[in-house]
């Protein structure tokens, strides 16, 4: 890909001396699995990474079942470690002001900005956003970490006006579709809620608690405001929880992404929770991930909704649905949600529900005006990138240089300025919608 540019190009190979490549091999022969996740080198959350990348590799939660997951995770190990070794060698020949890549994590984007940020390299994050055309960029760390503790003070006080507001909704309105996205999972998802109450038994005379997970296996790193180990411990126990509560029903609605994603789990959740419950009692209803259910049509249903790292409690709380956060979910920390802060405070929540009353006006207007910013001012977009139809999702459009001047571009010119001045990653949609 690079070779046509005339750019220099860099190998593993000429950047890790002998001893270092013998220093790797013999400690990755000589670690026990099981201590590779929590391994430090030096400070450096190598073993971290390395284990996030064996889970993505087998699309699972967890390694437990996987025959050759000690061998592979060793493997993910070693990488990480050369990795270290190469990140420290470049960025020393090169003193690099600022290091701009994809994802911030697995191997070897996670261990890049491990090393850059110890050795004081700024360190630029990337990913596709959800909206067509539109990318997020952070500083320093990941989108998953860094979204989690965004203050406030970068959205709260936009002037809210009904064209904003009218933006929002109209946007939110069509993720029932996905037709103002390029990341979508519903495929001509079902709307009348009365084939779904039939379809699954749903009992109207009983408050309805909603329920919604992610893919087991994705970004599984390190949240210090996670109140269980993992999703799957959630869901178990939850669901353990709900089993006694028989005042109240507990819909559990699987993210369709578990099978229509990029990369379909190898571990299903629907399956999960047979094994662990081979007989759910009637308070509690599973629709799996490929049912066309809406997502939506049933949650508008619900007194409340649970979720542990999902996008959706963003659009939830904008429609006035109270929102308890067990797990990384962005919208935690916001002044919006019900966040549970250790194991014993969510099952102490869960012992209020059901809620009297939903959000107030004065809370869905800071959950709209998150939501605005969420969707509209962190996702980026980018004129010359246009969506295609396969792999790559995008392809860049550009005919001449002069596409990519100051001034051609407002998305692009604010990344430009957020990687060399450390501004923020913020595009001021507010300003381009009609008042």
């Amino acid at each position: 890909m690079y070779r046509p540019l005339n750019l220099p190009i860099h190998l593993y190979s000429e950047l890790v001396t002998k001893k270092e490549e013998l220093a790797a091999y013999n400690l990755t022969k000589n670690i026990n699995p099981s201590d590779i996740i929590g391994y430090l080198l030096d400070g450096l959350k190598v073993g971290e990474h390395a284990y996030a990348g064996a889970l993505r590799y087998f699309a699972r939660a967890d390694l437990k079942e996987e025959l050759y997951a000690p061998k592979v995770l060793k493997r993910y190990f070693h990488a990480a470690l050369l990795s270290v070794c190469v990140t420290k060698r470049i960025l020393s020949k090169y003193n690099f002001d600022c290091v701009v890549f994809n994802h911030g994590i697995y191997i070897p984007q996670g261990i890049t900005g491990e090393v850059a940020r110890k050795q004081g390299v700024k360190v630029v994050n990337w990913n596709p956003a959800y909206r067509k055309k539109c990318f997020i960029f952070s500083h320093s760390d990941t989108y998953h970490h860094t979204l989690m503790n965004e203050p406030t003070s970068k959205w709260e006080n936009i002037f809210w006006t009904k064209d904003l507001e009218d933006k929002t909704l109209d946007y939110l309105k069509s993720r029932n579709h996905g037709t103002q996205d390029w990341i979508w999972f519903h495929e001509n998802p079902q709307f009348e809620f009365e084939h779904i109450q039939k379809k699954f038994g749903i009992n109207l005379n009983k408050p309805i608690i909603g329920m919604l997970t992610n893919v087991l296996w994705d970004a599984q790193l390190h949240y210090p405001a996670n109140s269980f180990s993992n999703m799957l411990e959630w869901i178990i126990k939850t669901i353990n929880y709900f089993r006694k509560r028989k005042d109240i029903q507990l819909i559990i609605r699987v993210h369709p992404a578990e099978i229509r994603g990029t990369l379909p789990s190898r571990q299903h959740v629907v399956a999960e929770i047979k094994k662990a419950f081979p007989a759910l009692p009637k308070n509690i209803i599973v629709i799996p991930p490929d049912s066309n259910v809406s997502t939506y049509t049933i949650m508008e249903k619900c007194n409340s909704v649970i979720i542990y790292g999902t996008k959706t409690g963003v659009e939830l709380a904008s429609m006035g649905i109270p929102v308890i956060v067990a797990g990384e979910a962005w919208i935690r920390n916001k002044g919006i949600t019900i966040d549970a802060k250790s194991k014993e405070h969510y099952f102490r929540i869960l012992d209020t529900l059901p809620f009297n009353k939903r959000l107030n006006d004065k809370e869905i207007n800071k959950a709209k005006k998150y939501a605005f910013h969420f969707f509209f001012r962190r996702m980026i977009p980018i004129d010359s990138i246009k969506p295609t139809i396969g792999w790559p999702p995008y392809q860049l459009s550009v005919k001449t240089l002069e596409e990519l001047m100051p001034g051609k571009d407002i998305g692009l010119d604010i990344i430009c300025e957020g990687i060399l001045s450390s501004k923020d990653f913020i595009y001021p949609a507010e300003k381009f919608i009609k008042e």
